[in-house]
């Protein structure tokens, strides 16, 4: 099942819910990215942002947690109304994390970097909601496909199916009609894109172009797991 995720990070600010509003048609969840500036090199957005977004909609939030400290702002983030966060595994204390997203009613994902490897972080996959495979180098939206990240795709699709697990499988990082499909078959199926939705003419019929060109055949909006 293929699920589209409009990245805000690409939409212009100034008119976020008129933006929001334009993607609705053609959004599953909506993918929020959060950058502290310090594990990577850009600033975003917080969690006032998040609660002003949960007041214009009611549209499952994806919360990609760039942060070297998450676990301080969980709380902040479910309260302003975050369904999902997912935290990057190379900052550590993923079991503490897990812990705490669980705690707070939030479903859990799990943020891995493009060389970053299978077996950091395959003993999570029975714990976790999502797994986001970068397929940039977090930081700036409109980033190039990164190929060399489709045979990891590939394992992390076998082993959850070998072991029959719950999880969705979510790709970000220059997403578009030509490496969705790519993406899909290697068996992603949540697919977040930026700058080739909120960039195009027609940002909904550019998501629906996407999901056409995974495999998918119409929108299903997201419900939290718990």
């Amino acid at each position: 099942m293929v699920s589209i995720a409009p990245s805000i990070l690409s939409a212009d600010f100034a008119e976020l819910a008129r933006a929001i509003d334009t993607v609705a048609p053609e959004t599953d969840l909506l993918h929020v990215d959060v950058m502290d500036g310090h594990f990577v090199p850009n600033l975003t957005i917080g969690p006032p942002v998040v609660a002003a977004i949960r007041r214009h909609c009611g549209v499952y939030l994806d919360c990609h947690l760039m942060m070297t400290n998450p676990g301080e702002y969980l709380e902040a983030f479910a309260r302003a109304g975050a369904d999902g966060c997912s935290v990057h595994v190379e900052i550590g204390g993923t079991d503490e994390l897990v812990k705490a997203m669980r705690d707070l009613g939030l479903d859990v994902g799990l943020a891995v970097n493009p060389d970053t490897p299978l077996d950091a972080y395959e003993d999570y996959l029975d714990r976790v909601d999502l797994v986001l495979l970068m397929t940039v180098f977090p930081g700036f939206g409109g980033q190039q496909f990164m190929a060399e990240v489709l045979p990891k795709i590939a394992r992390t699709s076998e082993e959850i199916r070998r072991r029959q697990l719950p999880v969705r499988l979510e790709v970000d990082g220059g997403i578009d009609v030509a490496t969705a499909p790519r993406a899909a078959q290697a068996g992603a199926e949540v697919f977040v894109a930026g700058s080739a939705i909120f960039g195009a003419d027609d940002p909904a019929a550019a998501a629906g172009a996407i999901r056409r060109a995974a495999g998918g055949d119409g929108p299903h909006h997201w419900a939290r797991h718990g």
